[in-house]
């Protein structure tokens, strides 16, 4: 046999579930099996490898450096399996699909677009879950996430391009001409802690030179945002972010929108096409973001000349 040193392949996952939770009792009722059956089997596995995993104290577990280093094992191992596993099946999942997507994005962009979703993909229920970042579909228990490409996607997941980040300041009407007065913009900038660059990304783009009277940062893109719409100052905002309340003339984007050279995407761990919900949901969203790609394209900078 190729794999003389394996031991009881049973005893793995009460072992990893007893190892991630410090408990054998949440580990059994994960597995949905009773304490005692854990506690077998995790004897069986010290036994079979001749060590001991677990300090047992009076009321707690403390796994040794030796079980977190075989937990990590089996999780990675158990995680490779399951990504294959995700790739050749075709059996159909049951139920919602669900979605992760950022914050600001989904607040101010697909949330408002979901009676469109359910006129034109009738029967189709999506669970939102608003999340940035790195994407693990089993640990967050997500299908599909929708993330911009500024960090490095996981390995074997399917991507799909929805639109290009495009970006540039705005404002409320009535602080249009503060904010484009000769050499110094008349008006607070509003920076937002998550993206603290992003006026001056949008100077490099232009060649726009915009100094300004006065600065605010806050913690979250979309209370910049917010601010903006309630006259506090001119934010720095992605097209996406922004486009409804153009829309709705709330906010003005006097020099426009350009390409800072990243995107968004839609992520999922198995092929569209395997999944009839995952590829409905997908064609819904191409055609959304082609219809805001469009429009974006259309919002271009004026002529340079006012920086």
């Amino acid at each position: 046999m190729r794999w003389s040193s394996l031991p009881p392949l049973n005893t793995l996952l009460p072992f990893e579930a007893t190892v991630r939770h410090g408990s054998m009792t949440a580990a059994a009722q994960e597995l949905h099996v009773t304490h005692g059956a854990v506690s077998r089997q995790v004897q069986n596995l010290e036994r079979a490898l001749g060590v001991a995993l677990f300090e047992r104290r009076t009321r707690s577990l403390l796994p040794t450096r030796e079980a977190r280093q075989l937990a990590a094992a089996i999780r990675d191992a158990l995680g490779q399996v399951d990504a294959v596993a995700r790739q050749i099946s075709r059996r159909v999942p049951d139920g919602p699909l669900t979605v992760s997507c950022e914050p600001t994005l989904l607040m101010r962009w697909l949330i408002p677009r979901l009676p469109d979703l359910a006129v034109r993909v009738p029967g189709l229920t999506v669970h939102l879950s608003a999340g940035g970042g790195p994407v693990l579909f089993e640990r967050d228990a997500i299908d599909l996430a929708i993330r911009r490409d500024d960090f490095p996607f996981p390995a074997g997941a399917h991507r799909t391009r929805l639109f290009a980040e495009r970006i540039g300041p705005v404002c409320r009407p009535d602080l249009v001409a503060r904010l484009t007065a000769p050499g110094m913009a008349e008006t607070t900038l509003l920076h937002s802690g998550t993206r603290p660059e992003a006026w001056d990304d949008w100077k490099r783009l232009t060649g726009t030179s915009l100094e300004p009277a006065a600065q605010q940062t806050l913690e979250h893109f979309y209370l910049t945002l917010q601010a903006a719409s309630a006259g506090v100052g001119a934010a720095i905002a992605p097209y996406a972010l922004v486009h409804d309340d153009l829309e709705r003339g709330q906010l003005v984007a006097p020099f426009g929108f350009v390409p800072d050279g990243t995107g968004y995407h839609l992520l999922s761990s198995r092929p569209p096409g395997r999944d009839p919900g995952v590829h409905r949901l997908t064609s819904w969203l191409r055609s959304r973001a082609e219809e805001l790609d469009a429009d974006s394209r259309r919002a271009q900078p004026p002529d340079p000349g006012q920086g």
